[in-house]
């Protein structure tokens, strides 16, 4: 991380579980703590929850004798990185909320806040599998799948704050809804939860998780061949479109999916690459950081808000 910039505290807010890390004033991590979300309390005990688990960090912090001068908070859905406004994070029941207005005023400290895809593309750009280019994508694919676009080596976020909702580009017109109203979205067919959906519906054995349905499909299982082969053609449909708008040096995969490794990232590569006859394809490789991206990048945020002087 940036050297010199001063201790601070950071959170990746999900909709199962918050992440926190403390990063010392050389730049290093040097404690990571989980807590669970408990969503279902509503939206005010969650933020309550939030703030309290800042409070612990903070004490961890000092404990080690390294205050912290700032915090990062990264939370999901929909961002107003501007005013500090989760517009929206339907995990959370988050509308409008005021997060970072509410965290500065609890902790008394200045706080950087963003969204969470791309405090974690921010990371793998950093830290991890994009720390030497330039230009890349971090598609973490999970319960949902969305991408942080690093263009020049720095985050993206375009003219509202939505950029990168390549979950919801619509590769199959009229196909299976999804979350967002519409129909046929990449989400709605090769994210990890529409890949156990799915395979529950057409087989009608419920209860799969991704690694089931991706092992039944090696053995040879009909209704699993077919849906993880529809996921990976529906995301290498996504990422082909972004590959010819934006020609970028790397396509970064992270999430629950990317842990099945090259038995899923090979045949990804394969169809991205018959997608795209006419050019040569970007690497695709694997996240380094795992589950702790977002937390590592809301803790650059807060080092880059300190390196600048604050707000």
């Amino acid at each position: 991380m940036t050297p010199g910039a001063g201790g601070v505290i950071a959170l990746d807010v999900g909709g199962t579980r918050i992440k926190g890390v403390v990063v010392d004033g050389r730049g290093e991590p040097v404690e990571s703590a989980q807590w669970p979300t408990r969503a279902e309390r509503g939206p005010d005990a969650v933020l309550d929850t939030v703030l309290r688990c800042a409070d612990e960090l903070r004490a961890r912090a000092r404990r080690r004798g390294s205050p912290p001068r700032a915090a990062g908070i990264a939370v999901p859905g929909l961002v107003d990185e501007t005013s500090g406004t989760s517009v929206l994070a339907a995990n959370l029941g988050w509308r409008r909320l005021p997060v970072r207005g509410r965290a500065e005023e609890h902790l008394g400290l200045p706080v950087a806040f963003g969204h969470d895809v791309r405090a974690g593309g921010l990371a793998e750009s950093r830290l991890g599998a994009g720390r030497d280019c330039a230009s890349f994508a971090f598609v973490p694919v999970g319960t949902g799948i969305a991408a942080a676009l690093l263009l020049d080596g720095r985050p993206f976020a375009g003219a509202r704050g939505f950029a990168g909702e390549l979950g919801h580009l619509v590769v199959r017109p009229g196909g299976e809804p999804c979350v967002c109203g519409n129909r046929g979205c990449v989400e709605a067919l090769a994210s990890a939860s529409a890949i156990a959906r799915r395979y529950g519906e057409a087989s009608g054995r419920t209860g799969a998780s991704t690694e089931d349905v991706r092992a039944r499909a090696v053995s040879g299982d009909r209704p699993a061949v077919r849906v993880w082969t529809e996921a990976v053609e529906a995301l290498a449909d996504g990422l082909a479109g972004l590959t010819a708008l934006l020609d970028l040096d790397r396509l970064v995969i992270g999430g629950g999916l990317a842990l099945a490794g090259e038995a899923y990232l090979a045949p990804l590569r394969t169809a991205l690459a018959e997608r795209l006859p006419f050019r040569p394809v970007p690497p695709l490789v694997a996240a380094e950081l795992g589950d702790r991206a977002g937390s590592l990048g809301a803790a650059l945020l807060a080092r880059d808000l300190l390196a600048d002087g604050g707000r």
